[in-house]
């Protein structure tokens, strides 16, 4: 009867590993809620800070989502499915890393439930996608445009959106000084293009975090000189700038060429052309005008001492973003060539200047004409904090561009959250099959927003969200977590707004994440290369000399 016994197949490499079945889409849910438990008690005004230590020795300390998932090592394939939203979330709005995460696994613990009972899980996925387009329509019905509304001033929509999200940073208590910085840098740029690349943040240790200012124009740190470096001049008023791409030091001819002499004159020849040439190009500069001479290769000492004689300033190995800032601050275009200087590619700067921020000596230029770029220069006492105020700064600076690009803002504090859970569920309820179930499901996980809000603050979550729940069924669909006074408050009135763009992209990523875990029913691995390069390096080879055959044994 053993013809009758199919074969075996094996179609995966020796090694490899596989898992599927209800109980591995649970162990994917549980892998994403893991993730969420860690980052979920940083959420909000009163949300804790995370201490990261790396293998190399470095400490990060922040509440920033998408910097502590950044750190974590995760090695779990279907949790690396957090880091992706963040990311995207971040790059999309800048704020709200750490409520698209803990969303996202809130609604794969309310579809857990569902697996256990047996439910399909592209059941799950269509209520899903269903819940989803209802809360983004109505979430577009709710939106407020403030351009719209006479009696909300541009400027003061702008820093209530940076307020708010400043409010859960390791900055809060300073959001009102930063909010300034972020919206006066946001509106330096170019409003057509909102380029945050030209917005420069240099960190400088030391001082009070107060101490941290905006340049109109740009700052960057003093870079490497020469001795002659000294005698030049460090302040000029309406001074024209060049920007170079070019060397301007002697190199020595053994690393570039070889060349054959027959006597001594001749290679004075080829010393004084080599001096001819760049005494040239230091006149050419000298006749255009320029005062001040930026380069991004290096400007050798003769260059600095020959600019130093002719009080001109010089820097040279200026990075390249700082280069670009300064052109476009200054007008100035980077040359490659100096065969045609001219009044036209030279830039033109009101005030430059060299000071000292703290151990540092900076150089300035401000005071430029149709600037359209900014510069904020960081103070703080520790490394680690400086670099949190500059994580902080970074999302506010992305929730302004954001607010003029899009100029609907909603109620945050979990306001928003709870209105569209409370309108999920009178949805639902005209729904006739199981689906009504599922998207009753989503609108409670929508609510963990507003408690996890409660919880960080100390406050009672259930309470609180009870209360939540008793003012939205009133219609005030304003109404979120009071972090200062306790209870519940008309956050939209408080002027703790958000902007609508981040509330879409969050619940719009949080259920495609929440929707790709649960389409998971199988899950393989490979055998590790390492392995199979391990067993080839382990098998015997023949002797060169033997030929084949002649290490078997002896027939008899």
């Amino acid at each position: 009867m053993s013809q009758f016994v199919p074969a075996t197949l094996l179609v995966l490499k020796d090694g490899s590993e596989t898992a599927q079945g209800k109980t591995h889409v649970i162990h994917n849910i549980n892998a994403c809620q893991a993730i969420s438990e860690i980052v979920r008690t940083t959420l909000g005004p009163r949300g804790m800070d995370k201490l990261i230590y790396t293998q190399n020795g470095k400490v990060t300390i922040s509440n920033d989502g998408r910097t502590i998932i950044d750190l974590l090592d995760i090695v779990h394939p279907a949790a690396k499915t957090m880091v992706d939203i963040a990311v995207a979330q971040d790059n999309q709005v800048g704020d709200g890393t750490t409520s698209v995460v803990v969303i996202s696994a809130e609604l794969l613990k309310q579809a857990k439930l569902f697996i256990e009972d047996g439910v399909h899980p592209q059941t799950i996925i269509r209520a899903y996608r269903k819940s989803q387009k209802a809360v983004l329509d109505r979430l577009e019905q709710l939106s407020v445009d403030y351009k719209k509304n006479d009696k909300y001033k541009f400027r003061d929509v702008l820093e209530r959106c940076a307020k708010t999200a400043l409010n859960s940073k390791l900055i809060s208590n300073h959001r009102d000084f930063f909010s300034q910085i972020a919206v006066d840098a946001v509106l330096s740029l170019d409003q057509n293009e909102l380029n945050l690349d030209l917005v420069g943040i240099q960190k400088v240790a030391g001082g009070s975090v107060t101490a941290s200012e905006l340049v109109r124009g740009v700052a960057f740190k003093k870079t490497f000189s020469y001795a002659g470096f000294e005698q030049q001049p460090k302040h000029f008023e309406n001074a024209l700038v060049l920007i170079l791409n070019i060397e301007l030091e002697l190199k020595a001819e053994k690393e570039n060429a070889e060349i054959r002499l027959k006597d001594l004159t001749e290679y004075q020849a080829c010393v004084d052309a080599e001096w001819k040439l760049i005494y040239e190009k230091l006149d050419a500069i000298v006749k255009s005008g320029a005062k001040v001479v930026l380069s991004r290769l290096a400007i050798g000492d003769l260059a600095t001492q020959y600019f130093a004689d002719n009080n001109i300033f010089c820097a040279g190995r200026v990075p390249e973003s700082d280069m670009e800032r300064v052109a476009a601050a200054t007008g100035a275009v980077q040359q490659t060539t100096l065969g045609d200087l001219n009044e036209h590619i030279l830039g033109k700067c009101g005030v430059f200047e060299e000071r000292q921020v703290g151990n540092e000596r900076y150089n300035f230029f401000t005071h430029c004409e149709n600037a359209k770029t900014a510069t904020v220069i960081l103070r703080g006492g520790a490394e680690q904090f400086i670099e949190e105020t500059h994580r902080s700064l970074w999302d506010a600076l992305m929730v302004v561009k954001r607010c003029i690009q899009h100029h609907e803002v909603v109620g945050g504090g979990g306001a928003i959250e709870m209105e569209l859970s409370r309108y999920l569920r009178d949805v639902s309820k005209q729904i006739k099959d199981k689906t009504q179930l599922i998207m009753s499901a989503y609108a409670k996980a929508l609510e963990v927003i507003p408690r996890q809000l409660a919880n960080n603050a100390g406050f009672d979550s259930t309470d609180i969200v009870n209360q939540l729940r008793f003012q939205h069924a009133k219609g005030e669909r304003w109404y979120g977590v009071d972090i200062e006074n306790g209870g519940v408050c008309d956050t939209l009135e408080k002027f703790v707004w958000e902007p609508s763009l981040n509330k879409r992209s969050c619940l719009a990523a949080a259920t495609e994440a929440a929707c790709t875990i649960l389409s998971i029913d199988e899950t393989i691995k490979n055998a590790k290369a390492q392995d199979a390069a391990s067993q080839e390096a382990n098998r015997p080879v023949p002797s060169p000399n033997r030929r084949q055959g002649m290490d078997r044994p002896p027939i008899n």
